[in-house]
């Protein structure tokens, strides 16, 4: 009695068993289904650098290029970024000057071309500063998919929220992927030069 109840349970769970698998592979398509297409990051612009010369996404195709958003005024997370990036392109030596450094402004209102120039001259020369007028800087913004919110402070100043992703970009100006710089700078350089 006890064995047939066993062999009961032990044919119940094999159909259920059966039906699960079934069931689950008629869900599976026929075919490879498509991955589906990566949300779009990057596109066209046009701002001024810091030597107030007007550039596009043309001005910098081509060669491989890294994208940080940020804002003169950051304490604390914009100047670490920028200054290992500039770490990165020193350990790149001589093939510095085939990679493109950008630090696009979040606060238009302040960073103008003088002072992303003055700023940027703490850090390595490959790194160009791009401002513009608010609808343009705000149109990069949202190409990129950046946050980015002011912040009123307690003193009647403000400070800005933001994405703090180093956006690394192809010769062709599409989107790679986020590039991390939080590693030896050598090891960062020799990611790069993949990209050639």
């Amino acid at each position: 009695m006890s064995s047939r109840r066993i062999l009961l349970l032990l044919a119940a769970f094999t159909v259920g068993a059966v039906i699960i698998v079934a069931s689950a592979l008629a869900l599976l398509p026929g075919s490879p289904a498509p991955v589906a297409s990566q949300v779009a990051i990057g596109g066209p612009f046009e701002l001024v650098d810091q030597d107030g010369q007007t550039v596009t996404q043309d001005s910098f195709a081509g060669e491989p290029t890294l994208v940080f958003f940020g804002f003169t005024h950051c304490p604390d997370i914009c100047p670490t970024a920028l200054f290992e990036m500039s770490q990165v392109f020193e350990a790149l030596g001589p093939d510095a000057r085939k990679v493109n450094g950008l630090f696009v402004t979040v606060d238009p209102e302040r960073d103008t071309a003088e002072v992303m120039k003055a700023y940027l001259g703490s850090f390595h020369p490959s790194i160009q500063g791009l401002t513009g007028t608010p609808e343009q800087v705000a149109a990069m913004i949202k190409a990129y998919r950046v946050y980015a919110k002011k912040v009123p402070t307690q003193d009647g100043d403000y400070t800005m929220d933001h994405t703090a992703i180093i956006y690394l970009m192809g010769k062709d100006g599409s989107f790679i992927a986020p590039f991390n710089l939080k590693r030896p700078p050598a090891e960062a350089a020799a990611e790069l030069r993949r990209y050639l």
